[in-house]
């Protein structure tokens, strides 16, 4: 007990002091907080302050800002009325002119219609007067009014004509200039390309002999010399009074050659009998096997064509010892195939084309003795077999306009074949086929009304033919000539051109007595 109560007095005491404590504790910090209330109304009038200065001079700037924004809407606003008013202007103005322009039109339109009325009263009294013109015209010259009729139109059918053959000839003539240039232009080129020698080889079946003698020999004892060597070519040989010669008659130009060669050799050699002849016979066949081929190649190279099967190679080469008109068939499908190459790369055609048809186009000569149709047809025929292009095949079959033609090459094998056939030294005609074609050129043009007389000059080359002037005019002569010439391209067959010149002449004649 002693120890507990000194405890609890020791405790009362504590609690006591510690109320003490606290109090004294609490007046300090009521002081404090009243001291930070104070600091921060104080603080807080001052940031209240700030604000309130901050706030107006924004205030005062978003209306200054705003004042000006007004005040340019205000000058934009201005603006826009003054262009307003301005159009508004302008608008009363056009308004004003279109009034004005339709009261004009509203005038012209009225003086329009008067205008057609008079004209409409002017038009009656016209006809009116025409009328009586025509009715006295027709009892002045005693003629109805389709007999007047039929002597104007008879008079503007006389003019029209004479024009008509004026505006022909001056067609014609510009027309022929220009072809004339251009074709002169690519005809030269081609030649001067080429540049191929203008003579001409002749062949001849007349075989030269040392001496007479030489004949009994070839007919030998009984003719049987003659006989084998006939058997063994092919060919007729024919032993007549021509002094030191005898002749050698065949269709086939190779079974000729093979035949002269045997005969130049035997004569050569002296020993004429059949076994020598069989002998001979088989080697000179080798050599002109080989020397077809040869040549066929050589044209081939020479052409610069490829591609082309061996069996044509051969048709080319057997073209050697063919002739047309003396001109060698061979040389001149090489010189078309150079004139076609040529044109070809001028015009921008496929100047490889170009050249294949102008070498084959005459290869159909080489078979036409054994095969039935004309060398164009069978040519066409063989180039088919062998898988040739239809544009060459069918080039081939028209250059001589016997079927059409169905592209631009046929046109250019037709030129550059009568081109080489007709340049200078190319080939010559009999003396009979000559006369022939000149009589026929004079009778063409002597069918002609109106023809007196004609004359064909520089060996055909040119037909002069003179009119009657009575009967033929001007105009009538232009078109007569372009006639003649329609004829003969439709009728003859000729190298080169023909030129018709139609001479109409009047005279006047007077005796001074």
């Amino acid at each position: 007990m002693i120890y507990v109560i000194p405890a609890a007095a020791g405790l009362i005491v504590g609690f006591i002091l510690h109320l003490l404590f606290v109090k004294v504790a609490g007046s300090k910090s009521i002081d404090a907080a009243n001291k930070m209330k104070n600091d921060a109304e104080r603080e807080a009038e001052r940031l209240l302050r700030e604000a309130r200065v901050t706030a107006k001079s924004d205030v005062l700037k978003i209306k200054e800002d705003f004042e000006n924004e007004m005040k340019e809407r205000r000058r934009e606003i201005q603006s826009s009325e003054r262009r307003l008013a301005q159009k508004e202007e302008n608008l009363d103005r056009k308004a004003d002119s279109f009034e004005s322009k339709v009261r004009n039109l509203e005038r012209k339109e009225r003086d329009i219609d008067a205008l057609k009325d008079r004209l409409s009263a002017r038009e009656e009294e016209m006809k009116k007067a025409i009328a009586r013109q025509i009715d006295e015209l027709e009892r002045i010259t005693e003629l109805d009014r389709e007999s007047a009729k039929n002597l104007l139109l008879d008079k503007l059918k006389g003019e029209v004509e004479n024009e008509c053959g004026i505006l022909i000839r001056n067609i014609v003539d510009e027309a022929k200039q220009k072809a004339e240039r251009e074709s002169q232009r690519l005809l030269v080129h081609a030649i001067q390309r080429y540049a191929g020698e203008c003579t001409y080889e002749r062949t001849t079946a007349t075989i030269p002999l040392p001496s007479d003698e030489m004949k009994g020999r070839i007919i030998g004892r009984e003719g049987r010399n003659i006989r084998a060597l006939e058997a063994a070519t092919g060919v007729n040989i024919l032993i007549d009074d021509t002094p030191e010669a005898v002749v050698i008659s065949c269709f086939d130009p190779i079974r000729k050659e093979i035949a002269r060669r045997l005969l130049e050799k035997l004569i050569s050699d002296g020993r004429i009998h059949p076994t020598r002849i069989e002998d001979l016979i088989k080697k000179i066949r080798k050599e002109i096997d080989e020397e077809v081929f040869d040549a066929g190649e050589k044209a081939v190279l020479d052409c610069g064509v490829q591609g082309v099967p061996k069996p044509i190679i051969n048709l080319l080469g057997r073209l050697q010892f063919r002739f047309s008109f003396s001109q060698n068939v061979l040389k001149h499908s090489i010189e078309t195939a150079a004139f076609m190459g040529a044109i070809a790369a001028e015009l921008g055609l496929d100047e490889q084309k170009a050249r294949r048809i102008g070498l084959f186009h005459d290869i159909g000569k080489a078979v036409d003795h054994e095969v039935e149709g004309t060398h164009a047809a069978i040519g066409a025929d063989i180039l088919r077999k062998h898988n040739e292009a239809k544009d060459v095949v069918n080039a081939v079959a028209a250059h001589h306009e016997e079927v059409e033609g169905t592209s631009i090459y046929a046109a250019l094998a037709n030129a550059c074949d009568a081109l080489s056939a007709s340049r200078p030294g190319a080939r010559s005609e009999t003396t009979e086929l000559y006369l022939k074609r000149l009589e026929q050129l004079e009778n063409i043009a002597n069918e002609f009304a109106g023809v007196e007389s004609c004359f064909a000059l520089q060996a055909g080359r040119e037909i002069r033919v003179v009119v009657q002037p009575e009967k033929i005019t001007e105009a009538q002569a232009q078109v007569l000539s372009r006639d003649i010439c329609c004829r003969i391209e439709k009728e003859m067959n000729y190298p080169g051109q023909i030129k018709v010149t139609v001479i109409r002449e009047t005279r006047s004649v007077e005796y001074a007595k």
